[in-house]
């Protein structure tokens, strides 16, 4: 980037900041003429125009305004690099954003995130749960933990995989004494299935092994589509019917009896949990201490 280009961005940035030429002259140590020229002169070069000027202020035209949101990534972007560079200590500091699946965020990544915010006092955490397709860039986001998804990443993002989940067939004590225990895939498909309804309206198949070993999904007659999986899980334990769940996610209420897993040797691998970050930010000292925390991050 030529060097004129970035020294007319700060006077641009300082007067939508300030609200006039003249307080962002005061900012920037320079003269108002020297800030009113320097945004003339960008203007100019830009072909358009950034800034309806009137005696008292300064109001951003449609096309400064998505010129003035650049140029403030550009300059975080610049503030991030040097501080790479500066930091003679690796003392993680500063915002983090972070980006978790609603379930798991809660069930999986917080047991990592208490110790980890305990450790770094110096940290100010703001954390997301959605189980949407977050926009890293978009949303100023740091670090992603995401559950399935495309594995086409671009190059401008880092990835790390952290295994898959193993998907167990279960039900609630109580409903496999009224119904009978499946013996095989035949009579597992006669029983009522609690299936995970998608977006879209339709439900998840069931996914199964070969004698060989190779998966295949199997779309199931169900009592019910819930697209909850805490629900899900509610209605496993209310002895409502079967289902295949992801074993993270039923650890708990196996643990406590409250469910039952039908086919131990029927536990094929699920979706990939990764952790996505921009590259950029890699070398950060808070992206790189929350990445070393989060490999502790366990999805079977």
């Amino acid at each position: 980037m030529h060097d004129q280009r970035l020294k007319d961005i700060v006077p641009f940035v300082a007067s939508v900041e300030s609200g006039s030429f003249a307080a962002a002259a005061e900012r920037l140590h320079l003269t108002g003429s020297a800030v009113s020229k320097s945004v003339t002169r960008l203007e100019t070069r830009l072909g358009s125009r950034l800034l309806e000027r009137t005696t008292r202020s300064l109001k951003l035209t449609d096309a400064g305004n998505a010129y003035y949101q650049t140029c403030l990534r550009i300059m975080e972007e610049l503030a991030e690099a040097e501080a790479v560079l500066a930091a003679q200590r690796s003392i993680p500091s500063g915002r983090l954003r972070v980006a978790v699946p609603n379930t798991y965020g809660r069930l999986g990544v917080m047991p990592v995130l208490i110790p980890f915010c305990q450790q770094h006092p110096e940290l100010e955490l703001n954390l997301t749960f959605s189980d949407r397709f977050i926009d890293l860039f978009d949303e100023g986001i740091d670090v992603a933990v995401r559950i399935g998804g495309s594995p086409d990443v671009p190059a401008s993002l880092g990835c790390r995989q952290m295994g898959r989940e193993r998907m167990v067939f279960c039900a609630a004590p109580d409903y496999l004494a009224r119904h009978g225990r499946p013996r095989n895939e035949s009579e597992l498909l006669q029983h009522q299935a609690i299936m995970y309804e998608r977006v879209d309206g339709s439900s998840k198949p069931w996914l199964f092994t070969t004698a060989d070993g190779h998966p295949h999904w199997r779309n199931v007659p169900h009592r019910m589509a819930l697209g909850d999986v805490d629900a899900q899980v509610q209605a496993l334990c209310g002895g409502l019917g079967v289902a295949q769940m992801p074993s993270w996610l039923v650890r708990e209420p196996l643990a406590r009896g409250e469910l039952e897993i039908i086919f131990p040797e029927q536990q094929p691998d699920g979706l990939a949990l990764t952790l996505i970050w921009p590259r950029r930010k890699q070398l950060l000292p808070k992206v790189d201490a929350l990445l070393t925390a989060l490999a502790e991050l366990q999805i079977r």
